[in-house]
């Protein structure tokens, strides 16, 4: 009924493009802050600025890391090195967590202007799991998730959520490590084996293929579905009803 495997009695999702439709929201803080950012060095330094590409840049160095994360691995791409600062660096520090402050606050900004709304047929299919008698986690990355999960009315349908306060809290590294969908299997009492992994990012499929999980769901909203199976993906859908429309 729910095209996983027999075994699988858990189920792990991500929350931006697997559960709602923020994804698209965190793309476009990233190019405007780090477009402002490169523009800002590039004047400085009177070198050529080349913006930050909202699809290959997005999808390859921060799409489902943890903010500071992503701010590193971009970065590092472009031969930038900053000091890290602290977590409470104000958005106009020069650091890499002054940055994610940038991000963050644009991403806060763009959600209460914007709303948040949830992915239908992801929806129907976390009802689904519910129905059937399968624990429930959101596994994000975000500070911001509960606030997402909230605003998107859909708070109510999980049982546990790890996010990157949690992370934090716990001392969990990123995806793609697979540290924090451990976390969420542990929370909800079940091996690795026992939980399946949905996921948009390639960072988090790579994290579900590093944690031996039962199964790694790939969802590609964005056309890039071979990506997520050479990372990871044991089976790639464009929406998750589509697991529910197979059988």
């Amino acid at each position: 009924m729910l095209g996983l495997p027999e075994h699988v009695h858990t189920c792990l999702f991500d929350l931006d493009g697997v559960l709602t439709r923020t994804a698209e929201v965190h793309a476009a803080a990233w190019k405007e802050m780090f477009d402002a950012y490169l523009r800002q060095r590039a004047d400085r330094e009177g070198a050529p600025f080349v913006p930050f590409d909202a699809v290959r840049d997005y999808d390859e160095y921060v799409d489902g890391r943890p903010r500071a994360d992503g701010v590193r691995t971009f970065l590092a791409a472009r031969t930038i090195d900053l000091p890290e600062g602290m977590p409470e660096d104000p958005p106009d520090a020069e650091t890499v967590h002054g940055l994610g402050t940038r991000k963050n606050d644009l991403v806060l900004r763009k959600i209460e202007e914007e709303g948040v709304q949830a992915y239908e047929g992801s929806v129907a299919y976390v009802r689904a799991a519910r129905d059937a008698g399968l624990r429930r986690a959101v596994v994000s990355s975000s500070a911001n998730c509960q606030a997402v999960l909230t605003a998107a009315g859909i708070a109510d349908l999980f049982d546990e959520r790890i996010d990157g306060l949690v992370a934090r809290e716990q001392h969990l590294r990123g995806k793609p490590e697979p540290d924090t969908y451990l976390a969420a299997a542990r929370a909800l009492g079940a091996e690795p084996g026992q939980a399946a992994v949905f996921e948009d990012a390639l960072a988090g499929v790579e994290a579900g293929r590093a944690g031996k999980f039962g199964i790694v769901v790939g969802v590609d909203r964005v056309g890039q579905a071979d990506e997520l199976r050479r990372h990871g993906a044991d089976v790639v859908v464009r929406d998750l009803a589509e697991l529910l429309e197979e059988r």
